[in-house]
């Protein structure tokens, strides 16, 4: 157990600021509320960026930028979405020395600006679909910030559609919803629970939101990315009318969808131990780093490193990016140069030792399992690739496992509180309430509904908590 970790059995809360100091994923800026996301830290996020960006371009979308500055006049258009951000909202009010006529809100999401833009891009059937994401940050002013978790900027994407039809908008947030599903779990190794948010938990202005939620290793829910069918919300607000076939003039029906650096905190929460960082090899930047090893100066320069960045190269041909590394920290011990990685979370550590030289093998140690194995130099091109699904793999078993096995079924209020305070984890129920109710019973336990779980939306029973009949199965859980 690393000595710079506090054990999260000890303090959870430290323990994850511990994993991201001794990772440098992350520091506080000096601005209360923001972060700065450090090398490390953005090179995970370039690669969760590299697998969205790629998934939406498959599905037909492009990349726009809109502005940071929104008239504050906008956001009072929409009624429920004013009343939702109004109080995370950050306002400029002065600028060039002197006040604005109007304030500006810098922007906790884009529906508003983007709406505008489409009222003037959209005039005939012929505009739609219109299909555009943008990769920014935002602002939502954060009273009790965590790093990755809650911060007042964060970086995120955010894509807005607009539809000729009810069907075709409905049917893109529930695609896009499909491909966060698909990249958290084949990449993240993340095993989401897709499903529909409750009324009291949607986003503002949106005539439904989709949700995929994670649990982390705490046993309390993430929510990791959203999907929201707005209908004609923003279209009637900001005047988004095209002309159909038939000479009609008609509101368009829009969506949105985002998900943000909180992700890499849910990589942290879900695979991460006492040691420090455990990254899913597709996610990792680095995926193996190769440790020549010698107190034979001649022998290390001359045979062991060249050989060192001969198999750096041969494997980064084979994984097809710079995704192997050598590592060039002679000035400290082989332990501690194993330990530096180890925290780092790279999922494979490769050594090259003199008897390793002889034996024209490498050593090959595990980061989620510890498990040391020697491999072959001929081999290592065929093995690697191998050990690093495996990797993946067992990280999304482990994390799936560990939801299933911390999921309960529940039938009334008591036994919902005495689970939630004895066992924590995912509620299971069937629930039927108002926002009120869900209010209620989160002043109550502290657990909110996470969501309505697509694979169950068939299935009905008696509300938990309302005793209603046909209620639909809801998982309920405390969550960050």
């Amino acid at each position: 157990m690393a000595k710079n970790i506090t054990p999260k059995e000890q303090d959870y809360s430290q323990w994850y600021l511990d994993v991201i100091k001794v990772g440098e994923l992350a520091d506080y800026a000096p601005v209360r509320g923001c972060m700065v996301i450090r090398p490390t830290g953005f090179a995970i996020w370039e690669m969760i960026q590299k697998y969205f960006d790629d998934a939406f371009k498959e599905t037909g979308h492009v990349n726009a930028s809109f502005p940071l500055l929104i008239p504050q006049s906008f956001l009072a258009k929409e009624a429920e979405h004013v009343e939702g951000f109004a109080p995370e909202c950050a306002v400029v009010t002065h600028a060039g020395g002197e006040e604005l006529e109007e304030p500006l809100i810098i922007r906790p999401t884009s529906e508003t600006v983007i709406g505008h833009m489409y009222s003037k891009w959209i005039q005939s059937w012929r505009d739609l679909p219109i299909l555009i994401n943008q990769w920014c940050s935002v602002v939502r002013w954060e009273k009790r910030p965590r790093l990755f978790l809650r911060t007042s900027e964060f970086l995120w994407q955010e894509g807005h559609t607009a539809h000729a039809t009810k069907e075709e908008a409905i049917e893109e947030a529930e695609t896009m919803l499909e491909v966060y599903r698909r990249i958290m779990v084949d990449y993240l190794a993340l095993p989401v629970v897709i499903g529909e948010k409750t009324e009291g938990e949607r986003f503002p202005g949106a005539d439904n939101t989709y949700t995929c939620e994670t649990m982390m290793s705490d046993k309390k829910a993430l929510q990791a990315g959203t999907s929201h069918y707005l209908g004609q919300n923003f279209a009637k607000a900001f005047e988004i009318q095209f002309q159909d076939k038939d000479g009609e003039m008609r509101f368009a029906y829009t969506t949105s969808w985002g998900v943000s650096a909180r992700m890499i905190g849910a990589l942290i929460m879900t695979h991460s131990d006492n040691d420090g960082l455990v990254i899913p090899p597709r996610i990792a930047p680095t995926k193996a780093v190769i440790i020549p090893i010698s107190t034979n100066e001649s022998k290390l320069n001359d045979e062991i490193i060249p050989k060192a960045h001969e198999l750096k190269a041969l494997l980064n041909k084979v994984l097809g990016g710079r995704y192997v590394q050598v590592d060039t920290q002679f000035h400290m011990r082989p332990g501690d140069r194993f330990f530096y990685h180890l925290q780092k979370g790279v999922p494979v550590r490769l050594e090259l030792g003199e008897k390793e030289l002889e034996g024209q093998k490498l050593r090959v140690v595990r980061r989620d399992t510890g498990e040391k194995t020697d491999v072959l130099w001929s081999d290592i091109e065929t093995a690697l690739p191998k050990l690093l699904e495996d990797i993946q793999n067992s990280l999304l078993e482990r994390a799936h496992n560990f939801r299933i096995e911390n999921t309960h079924k529940v039938a009334t209020l008591d036994e919902f509180k005495k689970v939630i305070e004895e066992q924590g984890g995912f509620i299971e129920v069937y629930f039927a309430g108002t926002k009120e109710d869900e209010k209620a019973i989160k002043d109550l336990t502290g657990a909110t509904s996470r969501c309505y779980p697509l694979e169950y939306e068939n299935e009905r029973g008696k509300c938990f908590y309302t005793g209603k009949e046909g209620a639909r199965k809801s998982i309920f859980a405390k969550a960050y």
